[in-house]
């Protein structure tokens, strides 16, 4: 049996209202999209979901307790619970500077979690 479902595009400024419609994993219909790139989105989110994921990590002697991070690159949606409970129980000693890797290739997804602002040590 079909589904439908309509999404708001997010691959340019347009925003576009794109309906889909599909059985499973096999796309019938793609319309409302202005541009090829809707389309794109629109069959990737409807077959594998994928986003960057931004949160934080804690920090040992650091100025603040808490160092924003985020992936590299889209990991797929199925695994962002997974992710997440391992950057929860990663800890990385301060001084931290933007782009450090805290995480290598997480969960095997080619993608690293990175610092994205410089944290100094706690003075004193």
């Amino acid at each position: 049996m079909s589904e439908t479902k309509t999404l708001t595009c997010v691959a340019c400024p347009k925003g576009c209202e794109v309906t889909v419609k599909y059985e499973g994993n096999e796309i019938l219909d793609i319309q409302g999209n202005a541009c090829p790139q809707g389309a794109d989105y629109a069959r990737e989110e409807i077959i594998a979901p994928t986003r960057i994921l931004p949160t934080t990590v804690a920090v040992k002697d650091g100025a603040l307790p808490l160092v924003p991070v985020k992936t590299t690159k889209p990991i797929s949606l199925e695994i962002i619970h997974d992710a997440m409970k391992i950057i929860g129980k990663t800890k990385v000693k301060a001084p931290v500077k933007i782009g450090q890797v805290i995480i290598e290739n997480i969960l095997e997804t080619g993608a690293d979690v990175v610092a994205t602002r410089d944290l100094p040590k706690k003075a004193g």
